[in-house]
């Protein structure tokens, strides 16, 4: 794979720059096996549809055809459960899980990882591969590699381990509750 600077210039960061090193959705650490790409994980409504929508220029346009966004604020119907499963990102930075280089948190890290952006240290940590210690690695490992619990019986439905997104459902995905917008914004971000 030829190597791509990507720039990141949105309301959390200012010319942050990293390097995409692997295919996107390929070569994961061994330990490391996401249920779901971000783009599943954006169609169920993770984050009550609030995250990343001032991002979008970093990631494939594909990623938001299907999305379930909310344009101004998180929205519990946008979520696939119909519940508000987020805490809010100040906890998570006071409780010592967000990296400088991923401000938004886990999922930030999971999408810049499935791009190609590889950095061995955090990497490690996050996809299960290290045995580093701390509440960023053990906290990411649980919710990004192993990211689903049993959520009812022999239903075959399944949901991460707190927040807010699916792995495997039998019930359909689409369409969006109220108050989503389908593919996004009317405007562009």
């Amino acid at each position: 794979m030829r190597r791509r600077t990507v720039t990141v210039n949105n309301k959390m960061q200012r010319g942050y720059r990293y390097v995409l090193s692997a295919a996107p959705g390929r070569n994961f650490d061994a330990q490391f096996t996401p249920q779901l790409t971000p783009a599943q994980m954006l169609r169920l409504g993770v984050f009550g549809g609030k995250y990343m929508t001032d991002c979008r220029r970093e990631f494939p346009k594909s990623w938001f055809t299907r999305a379930r966004l909310s344009p101004r604020k998180a929205d519990p119907a946008c979520n696939f459960f119909g519940i508000d499963a987020s805490q809010p990102l100040s906890e998570w930075r006071r409780k010592g899980w967000i990296h400088p280089a991923d401000p938004r948190g886990w999922f930030q890290w999971y999408c810049r990882y499935y791009m190609g952006r590889r950095m061995p240290e955090e990497d490690a940590g996050r996809s299960g591969g290290g045995r580093r210690s701390g509440a960023t690695c053990g906290k990411s490992r649980n919710i990004a590699s192993r990211a689903t619990c049993s959520a009812g019986g022999d239903s075959g439905r399944r949901c991460c381990t707190g927040l807010t997104t699916a792995a495997r459902f039998d019930a359909p995905i689409w369409p969006p509750r109220r108050g989503c917008v389908p593919g996004g914004f009317s405007s562009a971000p």
